[in-house]
């Protein structure tokens, strides 16, 4: 039976795009594999980050849970951090400089299976995601009071939004590959230019 409010899993679909919408190593994959490969390339490593994505929420609430039946009180406590998670990610976001964002070469191996590998490679790497959950989840659920059904509805929101942004990412990725490997789409392209080029240099010729 599932126990959390539309409003509260909708909240956390909300951060969870917006999460998404944050570039990373994963877009980099993803924005390299499909102007290398395609759509072909780009969906296998899409399946792989959604696995690491069901598993890591589904994790750091068992041990939330593990953590509740001792500290009960410790719930309050974890809103707070959810805030704080929350508040110093979006001042860091910010306040960040706009470097160059680089994905290791492993994830931009051509193959399906590659491809597959690399996206689990990527959440996998990271077993600092559990704490993520842990410092988050309680800050949109009542953690102590979830039912399995619960469970399941958050690991597919973790899920879902990520692997459905990344296959649009993806599939539009292709077809802007496709469109510039089109001779014809190039030629226009270039009359394009030339003729703006060329009023530029009339325009300044007349001022």
């Amino acid at each position: 039976m599932i126990t959390i409010s539309v409003g509260d899993a909708g909240l956390y679909a909300v951060a969870i795009l917006l999460l998404f919408l944050t570039p990373g190593p994963v877009w980099v994959a993803i924005l390299a594999r499909s102007l290398k490969d395609g759509f072909r390339g780009a969906w296998p490593l899409a399946v792989g980050v959604a696995i690491g994505d069901v598993f890591w929420p589904v994790l750091a609430l068992l041990a939330l849970g593990q953590i509740l039946a001792v500290h009960t009180d410790i719930l309050v406590w974890l809103r707070y951090i959810a805030v704080v998670v929350f508040v110093v990610m979006g001042c860091g976001l910010m306040l960040a400089r706009n470097d160059a964002i680089s994905a290791p070469r492993q994830l931009t191996r051509s193959g399906r299976l590659a491809g597959f590998v690399a996206g689990l490679m990527v959440i996998f790497g990271n077993p600092k995601a559990i704490l993520f959950y842990m410092g988050i989840l309680p800050g949109f659920f009542p953690v102590g009071t979830l039912t399995a059904a619960d469970v399941v509805v958050i690991a597919a929101i973790s899920a879902v939004i990520p692997f459905t942004g990344n296959i649009m990412l993806a599939m539009a990725l292709d077809q802007v590959s496709r469109l510039l490997q089109s001779a014809r789409l190039r030629r226009q392209i270039n009359r394009a230019t030339g003729l703006v080029l060329i009023l530029v240099g009339l325009a300044i010729l007349f001022s």
